[in-house]
């Protein structure tokens, strides 16, 4: 009897992790599309060496980094999600529900939305409206390199160490959020720096509106999308 307490068959059910490889190799087709086709086959280096005056499809490439960036966060910071909030558990289309990607894809789609109407906004409410073509070209540029550290970062979390047998191994959630909370502090420091210093003054405004866009526009809603998600 001691024997067989000792030793108990428990039931281990292999988590599946193809819908990962979906989503890297949807981004990937958005980036060809942006490189090829918006960006008329221009290659890495060019494209981030581009000039505004040479731009094509400022608004449409702004888009496409856009959504390649929500997908690749969304996946990336979705396994750390405790708890899909009641309220949106509740709202079931056909019987469905959202799990933690759903909810994570959905509250940061409306985090870049919202941000993106108020920014717009704030722009033109000071009269600086015709700065913002070039603000979004000098923030797809900044968030086209972000998307590529998204990718380097989901593919080791959740893809290195896959044998061959297709069974994956991937990095230990505990350790790693940590760093990627430092990883995303370092990113939003640099871009609100990237906003203030950039050479073409993205901003267009006085230094006092600068430092109320970064506050209000930048910090806070990051702190009310994080609250969402964690808290």
């Amino acid at each position: 009897m001691l024997p067989a307490l000792l030793f108990i068959n428990d039931i281990r059910l292999t988590e599946n992790k193809d819908w990962i490889v979906f989503v890297l190799l949807g981004c990937t087709v958005l980036y060809l599309f942006l490189m090829n086709t918006l960006q008329r086959d221009a290659n890495l280096k060019s494209y981030l060496l581009q000039e505004y005056s040479e731009t094509n499809n400022v608004f449409q490439s702004w888009m496409v980094v856009g959504i390649i960036n929500t997908f690749l966060l969304s996946t990336l910071i979705s396994q750390y999600i405790p708890v899909v909030p009641k309220f949106i558990s509740n709202l079931q289309i056909f019987g469905l529900e959202l799990n933690k990607f759903g909810f994570t894809l959905l509250s940061i789609s409306i985090f870049y939305l919202f941000k993106s109407a108020i920014s717009y906004l704030f722009f033109q409410s000071l009269g600086a409206g015709r700065k913002w073509k070039l603000f979004c070209f000098s923030a797809t540029k900044f968030y086209f390199l972000v998307t590529l550290l998204l990718v380097v970062l989901n593919f080791a979390h959740y893809l290195f160490g896959l044998n061959y047998k297709g069974n994956f191994y991937k990095i230990n959630s505990e350790e790693s959020f940590p760093i990627y909370v430092l990883i995303g502090f370092i990113i939003l420091l640099f871009k609100n720096i990237y906003y203030l210093f950039h050479k073409s003054n993205i901003l267009g405004l006085p230094w006092y509106y600068k430092i109320l866009y970064i506050c209000t526009l930048q910090i806070a809603p990051v702190l009310a999308l994080w609250k969402l998600l964690f808290i």
